[in-house]
């Protein structure tokens, strides 16, 4: 990233005096309602979308999302400010909504660094109001658009020895004990895209007295390392549907990884097609420890 995304809570509350905001909750309407920041909107949206990477699902997608933030107040000029509740407890959602925006070619995007939690913490003011913002004509930078890669180029990065595939979903789905976070059998089929590696989502953070952070860049690439990333490799994420991949990729990308990118229709859309290949069962052969018998 060429400029800082995350954004603390005492930045964020000097940046609503100076500039012009559009706050966006990602969280689930009840928890808007409250209590949320002062002229905040709610687009939950940004995380339940189930997005598919055919040139008519992404079509969909950039026309739902460009009607969603210009109804927001997005026109270009405004900074996008996207939250979650905590940096752990929304499966990435506000990551997510980043992510979306950026594709969508936004200019000003930044993340509230540790969410609703951390702003609240902080002694800061908080609304049960729900604002009514005036309409905008929301930008669509198509050249932008390379933060994520579609399914063909997914196949492409399969074929690729020199692209890390980073699964990014919790450990049962990773051992193909589960299709998904909706259930075990929400998806046809368990298992990895071929060739993947996996971090999990949550090591990217750590525990701090205002909530779950993002762990130092140092620390960061000292994760990364043990999958073989460096900030020179070039990575390719995935999750489920995008949304701790998308958290994944925030952190990759402050840490200086320089070229990552996002498979948003994720194992959702990879695993629907039998004609895909997929790795199942553990990702290791189990083997007895020394000196006990198999």
């Amino acid at each position: 990233m060429s400029e800082k995304v995350l954004i603390t809570p005492a930045e964020l509350s000097d940046m609503i005096k100076s500039e012009s905001i559009v706050l966006i909750d990602t969280r689930d309407p009840a928890s808007y309602a409250a209590g949320h920041l002062p002229d905040a909107v709610n687009i939950h949206d940004i995380f339940t979308y189930l997005a598919t990477s055919t040139p008519e699902g992404v079509a969909t997608m950039r026309d739902k999302f460009a009607a969603i933030f210009g109804a927001a107040g997005l026109s270009g000029k405004e900074t996008a400010v996207v939250y979650e509740q905590s940096m752990n407890s929304g499966f990435g959602q506000s990551c997510r909504g980043y992510v979306l925006l950026r594709y969508l070619g936004y200019p000003k995007v930044k993340i509230l660094h540790g969410g609703y939690a951390a702003w609240a913490a902080a002694g800061l003011p908080t609304s049960t109001a729900t604002p009514a913002p005036a309409g905008k004509s929301f930008p669509i930078d198509p050249s932008a658009a390379g933060i994520l890669v579609d399914l063909a180029n997914m196949k492409a990065a399969v074929a690729d020895p020199n692209i890390v595939k980073l699964d990014t979903r919790d450990v049962d789905e990773w051992i193909a004990d589960s299709s998904s976070p909706y259930g075990k059998d929400f998806c046809p089929r368990k298992g990895r895209i071929p060739g993947a590696v996996w971090l999990e989502w949550y090591r990217m953070m750590k525990p701090t007295p205002t909530g779950p952070m993002f762990k130092s860049r140092e620390e960061i690439l000292a994760e990364c390392a043990t999958v073989g990333i460096t900030p020179s490799t070039p990575v390719v994420l995935y999750c489920f549907k995008g949304a701790r991949a998308s958290n994944t990729l925030v952190a990759l990308k402050e840490a200086g990884v320089e070229n990552v990118t996002l498979y948003f229709g994720s194992w959702n859309e990879w695993s629907r097609d039998p004609a895909l290949p997929i790795e199942t069962g553990l990702p290791y052969k189990a083997s007895a420890a020394p000196g006990v018998a198999a």
